[in-house]
């Protein structure tokens, strides 16, 4: 079924967008998942290749580069689902997560190298956006998720970039687009299309 997306962002394709000095962008999970994880894996073999460019390009271009401290959550269950599913098919049947995670020492240290590697990159490239999730950020975040369609992590860290001044994003989520007052800068073809149809794709 396709995604209908009320789009409220302003949507930057970024395989046509050249970022510059002035940006100041929070970097989504996905992002650093295909640019810091050795075994990344992706439906779409351009998201291996469009988004690290982008980044590398606005690192290049000295944009500032932020990250939340909330990916490393994301990042680490992503990792962990990976490497469980390399496994998997190594051994030729599945294997539930609690099994892989405390049943299998030399897989679990495997794991835990492979989650330190790829946050090392991350905090060495990027700013963290801190957000302290009290009783108002939790009431704030509860009030988004009535208007807004993303997942638990997402509204922490759009209050974190909304805390901190910063609008623009680098994701693949189409999920951002439903955030007004931001800009998603993005490859995803899928929204790149709703933002046009929509009259919410900009260049700049």
């Amino acid at each position: 079924m396709a995604i209908n997306y009320s789009v409220q962002a302003e949507v930057i394709d970024i395989t046509v967008d050249i970022p510059k000095a002035g940006d100041a962008f929070l970097v989504d999970t996905n992002v650093w998942y295909w640019l810091t994880y050795s075994n990344a894996t992706s439906y779409i073999p351009s998201q291996m290749s469009d988004y690290p460019a982008y980044l590398n390009n606005a690192l290049g271009a000295n944009s500032k580069v932020h990250h939340s401290g909330l990916t490393l959550a994301e990042l680490s269950h992503i990792i962990e689902k990976t490497e469980r599913e390399i496994y998997e098919r190594t051994i030729g049947s599945s294997i539930k997560p609690k099994e892989y995670r405390h049943n299998l020492a030399g897989q679990r240290t495997r794991v835990v190298s492979e989650i330190q590697a790829a946050w090392g990159q991350v905090s060495s490239l990027a700013e963290p956006l801190a957000v302290t999730i009290d009783t108002p950020t939790a009431t704030a975040a509860l009030n988004r998720l009535q208007t807004e369609k993303v997942d638990g992590y997402d509204l922490f860290i759009l209050e974190s970039m909304k805390n901190h001044g910063v609008v623009q994003v680098i994701t693949d989520d189409g999920d951002f687009v439903t955030v007004p007052d931001i800009q998603v800068f993005t490859a995803n073809r899928n929204v790149i299309q709703a933002a046009r149809t929509q009259g919410r794709l900009i260049k700049r």
